[in-house]
């Protein structure tokens, strides 16, 4: 009976030692992923800033005809198939 009692708080005692190292694993985890995680916002808000010192630049451009009026660019960045042009002039 003995010999139980002791083998049965060897294994609660490695449990809690166990337990204590798994805590202090998950700990470690999530101060990682913080840290990870603000990393990746910082980086983003870094490219924001970067973007936003360019100014932009907006080029507007009349319709033309190619060849026989089949293709044309009607200044909002698409290009419509058609056979017949439809302008503003």
């Amino acid at each position: 009976m003995e010999q139980e009692k002791i083998q049965m708080m060897y294994t609660e005692a490695q449990h809690e030692r166990e337990m204590t190292r798994m805590e202090a694993a998950n700990r470690r985890w999530f101060i990682a992923f913080l840290i990870v995680l603000a990393m990746l916002f910082a980086t983003n808000i870094a490219w924001v800033v970067y973007e936003n010192q360019f100014q932009d630049v907006v080029v507007t451009q009349d319709g033309y005809v190619d060849g026989g009026g089949t293709n044309y660019f009607n200044g909002t960045g698409e290009m419509i198939y058609d056979s017949q042009r439809t302008s503003d002039d």
